[in-house]
């Protein structure tokens, strides 16, 4: 699996929210994102920023889910909670690993 992360920004009191709306997560949305090869998808907060993690098939897996119509649904219908830069686009950078620690502790 490749790793793949991002951070992100919420509009100031659109933690509780958010959260509420992906712990409703459409279940259309689940699918599609597991066809495009998204195995896992963590966030974590520290608000106002989100931090997503995810593992992925293939590089593409995530352009692929951007450009398919439940996904744009989803952005049109978290639009409301998230920052936006200049160009209009949700406040969003990708983060690169620098160091992976892989023990057997959870073998034990």
């Amino acid at each position: 699996m490749i790793k793949r992360a991002f951070t992100m920004k919420l509009k100031p009191g659109g933690l509780a929210e958010y959260k509420r709306y992906h712990d409703e997560i459409w279940p259309e949305l689940v699918a599609e994102i597991e066809k495009q090869g998204i195995a896992q998808i963590t966030i974590f907060e520290r608000d106002p920023v989100l931090f997503l993690y995810s593992e992925i098939s293939d590089p593409e897996a995530w352009d692929r889910l951007w450009h398919t119509e439940i996904h744009d649904k989803w952005a049109e219908f978290m639009a409301p909670l998230m920052e936006f830069n200049s160009e209009g686009i949700v406040d969003s950078s990708e983060v690169k690993e620098v160091f992976n620690l892989r023990t057997n502790a959870a073998k034990k």
